[in-house]
């Protein structure tokens, strides 16, 4: 579900029927922030809002959708930190002195068929269906991600199929390049990871979607996301995943999602993980707690921030940087989506 929402829904619902053109859609967003830590420096090892102290830049992120017939393309590109360098990888890795490395700018670049009402096929650069939360702040309740988030991928080119054996239950398989987070496949490797993804909404207020892949270059990453509307203002959300690559080398991990619409333009939300890496990735764990409230004016979205993790051991920095096991930071975005 990485991906802005017309994406996760494109890529994921294999039962639209492209009957008549459509109009060329854009959607996008724009993001600066915030942030404090009180240890005085950039201390907790997330994606992005990573300045201290500083009002920093996200992202200028523009998305393209066309249909004609059965067919559609999805364009979406990002300008600033949170949208380039931060989130995608520099092109071909070629250096020019002066200029340092090219980027491509590029989040999404795929196009899809739809051979049925049922079945469709997707092929190019496509954000990861791995996850809960996504590069694009539009779709996230919290401003700063998670640690399942920055250790996960972002995205994977290849190709795909998506079958929709019902409203309730749909599928995904494909055939993706030998790495996470690459424009190219290694040519004596090509796509060879494989990943699929079981989607089931049973009722109208629960969705749940179990994802894996594996490849002898990518790891095995089983993850499982899922959101319970528990009722009308309160929602939870859910997700924890499982990645090796090697003899005990990799990460665990479990994130809850809860939050409660206040008002129609007010929400508050915790998202509250135990992220632990594996034996010989270090064999650190991180507890980490993060309050946030959403406060919408149109296109606009005022997200305050405070979050505390704790390691088991002194993974972080204080204010005389020196070891300690915990990390608190505060922080105000703001989110225009459109």
């Amino acid at each position: 579900m990485k991906k802005v929402i017309f994406i996760l829904a494109l890529a994921l619902t294999g039962s639209m029927t492209f009957a008549q053109d459509t109009p060329l859609e854009i959607s996008g967003s724009v993001d600066a922030y915030y942030k404090y830590d009180f240890a005085k420096t950039a201390n907790i090892p997330t994606s992005f809002a990573t300045d201290h102290n500083s009002l920093s830049l996200g992202m200028i992120d523009i998305a393209l959708k066309k249909t004609t017939g059965k067919t559609s393309f999805v364009g979406e590109v990002s300008f600033g930190p949170r949208g380039q360098y931060q989130s995608i990888p520099n092109s071909d890795n070629t250096y020019d002195e002066g200029n340092g490395f090219n980027s491509f700018n590029i989040q999404n670049l795929y196009v899809t068929y739809a051979a049925t009402d049922k079945l469709s096929f997707t092929a190019g650069y496509m954000g990861t269906f791995v996850g809960y939360e996504v590069i694009s702040p539009v779709a996230n309740f919290h401003y700063s991600t998670s640690y399942l988030f920055t250790n996960g991928p972002f995205q994977n080119a290849g190709v795909k199929a998506n079958y929709s054996f019902s409203d309730k239950v749909g599928l995904m398989v494909g055939l993706f390049n030998n790495t996470w987070n690459s424009y190219t496949a290694d040519p004596l490797k090509g796509l060879n990871a494989v990943g699929a993804q079981l989607s089931l909404m049973p009722t109208e207020s629960v969705s749940a979607y179990l994802n894996f892949m594996d490849g002898a270059e990518a790891g095995t990453i089983v993850d499982l996301t899922a959101t319970f509307q528990l009722s009308e203002k309160f929602k939870l959300g859910l997700n924890s995943a499982d990645f090796s690559n090697g003899d005990k080398i990799g990460y665990t991990g479990v994130a809850l999602y809860p939050s409660v619409d206040v008002t129609e333009n007010f929400g508050l939300g915790l998202r509250g993980e135990y992220f632990k890496f594996k034996e010989n990735s270090g064999d650190e764990s991180v507890t980490a707690f993060t309050l946030s409230a959403n406060l919408k004016s149109g296109g606009l979205t005022v997200i305050p921030e405070f979050r505390l993790d704790t390691g088991k051991d002194e993974y972080f920095m204080d204010s005389d940087m020196m070891p300690t096991k915990s990390a608190t930071q505060a922080s105000i975005a703001l989110v225009y989506g459109f």
